[in-house]
């Protein structure tokens, strides 16, 4: 072998230069796309055509609201939460000259009795039959998506309507209940006497030790 003062000068071989391949997280390198649906999980029939149709005018016009709707469609049905008239009619205060489209289900509103509804267009997935009735013996219209496909297909003059969705009952526990400044509903067998009340560690409940 080489002596211990050749050693550097004869016998390393110089070695190739090594690149270590990160991945660039600000160009797009962390994978995203699971989050997002390419078509709806639904079975129905009439969202899966509307789906075709919506896609199909997303591919041919350069409008938002299109990706916006097809978006919505499939979206689940968590995400798509219904909306009562009354509601519809306080949005559309000072706009009821345009279209207002909600994708999911217009509900019937029964504190609307004795009071008067603005005469509203709507285009909904669907509407109850209360709803339906409210609406047009108020003087209002009530549209499918393949109608508004045909009426505005770019979605001009209209106003696109999103519902309450921490409005379910389960978003009152998401959190930590008891911290400061929260108002997280804890998770409690039952709201009786017995149950998480701190009795025995409380004069104000039953005895304090």
């Amino acid at each position: 072998g080489c002596s211990t003062l050749l050693l550097h000068a004869t016998c390393t071989t110089p070695q190739p230069y090594l690149v270590i391949m990160g991945i660039d997280l600000i160009a797009g390198g962390r994978r995203t796309g699971h989050k997002n649906r390419k078509a709806p999980k639904s079975e129905n029939v009439y969202i899966r055509l509307l789906t075709k149709l919506y896609s199909f005018l997303v591919r041919r016009t350069d409008s938002k609201f299109n990706k916006v709707v097809l978006k919505r469609l499939c979206m689940s049905k968590a995400n798509r939460v219904p909306m009562g008239v009354a509601r519809v009619a306080r949005y559309m205060a000072g706009k009821t000259d345009k279209l207002a489209v909600f994708v999911g289900t217009i509900t019937d509103d029964v504190r609307l009795e004795g009071r008067k509804l603005p005469a509203l267009n709507i285009v909904a997935l669907r509407v109850t039959e209360g709803a339906r009735a409210r609406i047009t013996a108020a003087g209002g219209n009530v549209y499918t998506f393949d109608q508004l496909a045909m009426m505005r297909p770019t979605g001009a003059n209209t106003v696109l309507l999103r519902g309450r969705r921490t409005a379910r009952t389960v978003n009152r526990y998401f959190g930590t209940p008891g911290s400061s400044g929260a108002s997280v509903r804890p998770r409690v067998r039952s709201k009786g006497r017995k149950f998480e009340k701190a009795r025995g560690r409380r004069a104000s409940r039953g005895f304090k030790i």
